[in-house]
C-alpha cells in the first residue's frame, strides 16, 4: 500500500468531515423518527432493539472519530450510558457530541492524521482514514435502523430525497 501523504491527508479529513457533517442531521433525524416508547422493538430476536441500534451508530461514530484525535482506539467502555434511555436520549447526546467532535478533527495536525492506527488488530491505516469507516458504517447501520420504523409504527424520515411519510407530510395528507 502507498504511503499517504501530508496533502492527501488534509485533503481526505476536510472531505471527510464535510461528509460526516452532512450525513449528521439525516442520521439524527432517523434516530429521532424512533417513538421514545418503542427503543426496545426489534424486528428479530436476533437484532439490537431500536435504542441500542441507535447507540451504536453514535457511540461507534464517536469512538472511530477519537480514535483520530487520540491515534488509537478505546474499548473500554462501548455500552450505552444508563442516562441514556430513550432514542431522544441518544439523538440529544449525539447532536451535543458530534460537533465537538468534528472540531477536535478539524484542528489535528497532519502527523496526528498520518499516524498509523490499528483497529483491533485487522487494520492498521493511516488515522484519518477512520473517518471514512466511521461515515460508512454510519450509512449502514442508518440504513437499518430505518428498517425499524414503519414496523413499529414510525414514520420514516427523508434520507436522500422525500420517503413516503415526509411526502405525505408535506401534502398535508397525514
Amino acid at each position: 500500500m502507498a504511503t499517504m501523504q501530508p496533502e492527501q491527508a488534509l485533503f481526505l479529513r476536510d472531505w471527510m468531515l464535510g461528509a460526516l457533517k452532512r450525513e449528521h442531521s439525516i442520521t439524527r433525524g432517523v434516530i429521532d423518527a424512533v417513538p421514545h416508547d418503542k427503543g426496545d422493538y426489534r424486528p428479530d430476536a436476533i437484532v439490537k432493539p431500536a435504542v441500542d441500534l441507535a447507540w451504536h451508530i453514535v457511540g461507534a461514530e464517536h469512538r472511530f472519530m477519537e480514535s483520530v484525535v487520540n491515534g488509537a482506539f478505546d474499548f473500554s467502555n462501548t455500552g450505552r450510558p444508563a442516562e441514556l434511555r430513550t432514542s431522544g436520549d441518544v439523538a440529544r447526546w449525539y447532536g451535543d457530541t458530534f460537533p465537538r467532535d468534528a472540531e477536535r478533527v478539524a484542528a489535528l495536525p497532519v502527523d496526528a492524521l498520518l499516524k498509523i492506527v490499528d483497529f483491533r488488530g485487522i487494520f492498521q491505516l493511516p488515522a484519518v482514514a477512520y473517518l471514512h469507516t466511521a461515515h460508512i458504517h454510519s450509512i449502514h447501520h442508518r440504513g437499518q435502523l430505518s428498517m425499524y420504523l414503519r414496523p413499529m409504527g414510525a414514520k420514516v424520515p427523508a434520507i436522500y430525497g422525500e420517503s413516503y411519510d415526509s411526502a405525505l407530510a408535506k401534502s398535508g395528507a397525514r
